[in-house]
């Protein structure tokens, strides 16, 4: 069999890869989990070579492994990533250190610091289009030159790891537009090219991949590349894009007025609109397509926040079905778990509050609660930040006009009610929601010419809507108040406590 699409996503904690043909139906699909790394509170970090490309290697060799498909078949390629990273390599391509991951890591706020009393706050908003928080990679960037010189000094090229695996793949060096948005301020938001405006001193533009719009044409599957992973050489490869960007086009989120809302390790929200609509408590970025920007936001814990009490608080679970144990005693719990309150502040938090200092917190806890309880707080926490999310969006004057839900989160009709009870907002699910893989496979037909945009209206098939319930509204209102003053009445002892 010929003319199959390969997606691939490397997200926080497992990547998945999939075979699609070219008309949307899914042929094959694997998962490998991985693990990242925390060597000091607040950091998060991978492997590029250990996590990423071997987890790009053993997709193609677990998906074309002659049963029935071998490389030969596949005619496009497309990777996606979480994002935005930062990776040096040498002169030789090799990683100098692991990965610094994306706003999960919180270890440049003193960097942040430093950048905005020498270029102005105002002068860095106005021309990134978003002021700097902990998904910004300047600051990064700054932090590696301060705290690690001998691997600055060495440093030839910085990746994301996206880019990363595209040059294992293919030998260029290109990044997709909506990632390199949050390469500030090394880029210019509206022209959307790099830019030594603000950051001459940071950065030499040498030490930057080129530039490209998801659905192009990043390079050709070289020999390295095919000998490592089984594909054809010469096989056309996508730009790809950041995880979430992918997991949008996966569900049909393309049009202004989209709003795809992701349920992963972390929550990330992508609005599509035609033109920048800076404000600083959320993200202003290119979009996947050509003419096109989105309105992102990301929350820091949210799927790593349910594994985190999975793994701790509920070891006594069989691993495989803990969560469908912990979502079913939570759905039988009433709105409010019984008076406790959360806080999902246990990486900081990205957005709209952009505190890397914040920490989680829980009250209103009594003997008669339970860890069923718990987990139903953590539940509603991340509900209650995900209103947080779409409120600023509305108050910013951005119009939402559909919202689609994706990611494994959506698993659980669960939680997918519990979000649209305490945001009041209908949520659609998709027939198929694969997620960034399948959005990787759909640009991998683009930039290999066999696909056009308007294909993606016959691979995205409706599926469930989910609606608020009208008699949680009252109560969920009362509690999301709560939340909101929870944390500016415990942000000052977070911030000494994260000391």
């Amino acid at each position: 069999m010929a003319g199959l699409l390969l997606g691939i996503d490397v997200g926080t904690y497992s990547s998945k890869g999939v075979l699609v043909e070219a008309d949307g139906t899914v042929l094959k699909s694997q998962v490998v989990e991985h693990d990242m790394s925390i060597p000091h509170p607040g950091w998060a970090e991978q492997d590029a070579d250990a996590v990423w490309w071997h987890d790009v290697v053993a997709l193609c060799h677990g998906l074309l492994d002659g049963s029935p498909y071998t490389g030969a078949d596949v005619v496009g390629v497309a990777m996606s990533a979480i994002g935005p990273c930062l990776l040096p390599v040498d002169a030789s391509g090799r990683p100098l250190r692991p990965g610094i991951l994306y706003g999960v890591d919180a270890r440049a706020s003193e960097e942040i610091d430093l950048l905005n009393e020498s270029l102005g706050e105002a002068a860095v908003f106005d021309f990134s289009g978003m002021s700097f928080t902990s998904q910004a990679i300047g600051p990064k960037i700054l932090w590696l030159q301060r705290q690690e010189p001998d691997v600055w000094a060495q440093t030839s090229a910085l990746h994301t790891a996206s880019s990363y695996m595209i040059y294992r793949l293919t030998g260029e060096n290109i990044m997709d537009r909506h990632t390199a948005s949050h390469y500030m301020p090394l880029i210019d938001i509206r022209a959307l090219e790099w830019s030594d405006q603000l950051g001459s001193k940071l950065a030499d533009a040498v030490l930057l991949p080129r530039l490209g719009w998801s659905d192009a044409l990043a390079g050709m599957v070289n020999a390295q590349g095919a000998q490592e992973t089984g594909l054809k050489p010469g096989t056309p490869v996508a730009v790809g894009a950041v995880d979430a960007l992918s997991e949008a086009i996966s569900v049909g989120a393309v049009q202004p007025g989209d709003l795809m809302m992701m349920y992963g390790s972390t929550a990330f929200f992508i609005l599509v609109t035609e033109q920048p609509l800076p404000h600083p408590a959320v993200w202003t970025v290119a979009g996947a397509f050509a003419g096109q920007y989105n309105v992102a936001a990301g929350m820091a814990t949210t799927g790593s926040l349910t594994r985190w009490f999975r793994d701790e608080l509920a070891r006594d679970l069989p691993p495989e079905t803990a969560y469908n144990t912990l979502f079913a005693a939570a759905a039988d719990l009433p709105p409010g778990a019984d008076g406790l309150l959360m806080l999902p502040y246990f990486s900081g938090e990205r957005t709209p509050i952009n505190d890397p200092k914040a920490r989680g917190a829980l009250i209103g806890l009594t003997l008669s609660h339970t860890r069923d309880h718990i987990y139903r707080a953590a539940l509603e926490s991340v509900a209650y930040g995900i209103r947080h999310n779409l409120e600023t969006f509305q108050e910013m004057g951005a119009t939402i006009k559909r919202v689609v839900a994706v990611g494994g989160g959506t698993k659980s009709r669960t939680w997918l009610q519990i979000v649209s009870d305490v945001a009041g907002v209908e949520q659609n699910l998709p027939e198929i929601t694969i997620g960034a893989s399948y959005g990787d496979a759909f640009l991998a037909g683009m930039a290999a010419g066999v696909l056009n945009r308007s294909d993606l209206d016959r691979w995205v098939k409706p599926g469930t809507v989910i609606t608020p319930e009208p008699d949680n509204r009252g109560v969920y209102d009362t509690l999301y108040r709560d939340y909101l003053a929870l944390y500016d009445s415990t942000k000052d002892i977070m911030h000494r406590l994260a000391q």
